[in-house]
């Protein structure tokens, strides 16, 4: 049988437990051409709950009675003639919350888990890494000297940001929540300062922190903190929007940031960001992070949780900030 998380209705605000339903269902027969794989690991990211919701976005809404979205990595146990996988094969796609899944390979990827844990590749190896490395270089388009700020600092994203931008020969300051997290981006991924923003105003600390204003900022969290970000940029600098998170589980509408008109005055630059837009070069980005992760410049952390049935206690864990680095579900049963 098929351990499933099932999407059964949309939420308002945070999703309540009934937002899902657990399932056992029977594992597919595969048709010509398909392999059955086994997850190990899935990917919960803040971008899920955006995807519950039934609005235009840069992806179609998860439907209702459909296995949750998620992205995934396992092992082929069975083959069908498929023409490029076969058994024993790594691969890492949108496999959904599930213990297995059938598909044809379309948009699935083979890596090797030889040289490296397979979480490290739905990790810094792959989507949150691939957003990091693109959002700031091609986006925020950095360069030696910049001042960098980021919000969410701590995050899957927001901590490769910071060290590629280190790595880059940037400044970099983290914006995180609590005094540990800030203590970590600090002592362990070498950013040059960090503001907690759950015990410091946060306009007196960019003042403090970033007193030569900011170049690039790197936005996951959207609110309050990016409408006091504007108000250090210097000029021609560019703002990349990668999320709110923030936002996320509003039961209103969201308000656009009131400092905008820095943007202007500035002549400054902000621009959205969606990862599947460079697909095409992840491979180029995978190889140069993995390099760096070998030579010891680049740190990744993964926040791995056990269980299947476990999966909406850990969900809420990207939103409380009771994780460090990129949170993970293993769903595999040994």
């Amino acid at each position: 049988m098929n351990k499933q998380i099932i999407f059964k209705k949309r939420p308002i605000g945070f999703p309540e437990e009934d937002t899902w339903k657990l399932e056992e269902n029977p594992i597919p027969n595969l048709k010509e051409g398909e392999v059955l794989i086994q997850h190990h690991y899935i990917s919960l990211d803040p971008a899920m709950r955006g995807w519950m919701n039934d609005s235009k976005s840069y992806i179609a809404p998860v439907a209702i009675d459909d296995v949750m979205r998620a992205g995934s990595i396992g092992k082929v146990i069975q083959s069908n003639n498929h023409p490029k996988f076969k058994v024993g094969d790594c691969l890492t796609g949108w496999g959904g919350v599930q213990q297995y899944v059938a598909t044809d390979g379309t948009n699935w990827f083979k890596v090797d888990d030889s040289i490296a844990p397979m979480p490290l590749f739905i990790s810094t190896l792959g989507m949150p890494g691939m957003t990091a490395y693109f959002g700031i270089t091609e986006v925020g388009k950095i360069k030696e000297g910049d001042r960098v700020l980021v919000s969410g600092a701590a995050g899957a994203v927001g901590s490769v940001v910071g060290q590629i931008a280190k790595i880059k020969g940037c400044t970099v300051v983290g914006i995180a929540g609590g005094q540990e997290k800030c203590d970590y981006l600090v002592n362990e991924l070498g950013f040059d300062a960090a503001i907690d923003y759950k015990s410091e105003n946060i306009y007196d600390a960019l003042k403090e922190k970033c007193p030569k204003g900011i170049d690039v900022f790197f936005d996951n969290v959207g609110g309050e903190i990016l409408d006091a970000a504007l108000t250090k940029i210097r000029m021609h600098a560019r703002i990349v929007i990668c999320g709110a998170i923030s936002q996320y589980n509003n039961k209103v509408k969201v308000k656009g940031p009131s400092n905008y008109l820095s943007l202007l005055v500035n002549r400054a630059t902000m621009q959205g960001m969606v990862v599947m837009d460079y697909a095409k070069d992840y491979s180029k980005a995978a190889q140069e992070m993995g390099m760096w992760i070998a030579q010891g410049k680049l740190k990744s952390k993964e926040a791995v949780f056990e269980g299947i049935e476990n999966f909406y206690d850990t969900f809420g864990r990207l939103f409380s900030g009771e994780k460090r680095g990129k949170l993970i579900l293993k769903v595999i049963e040994e």
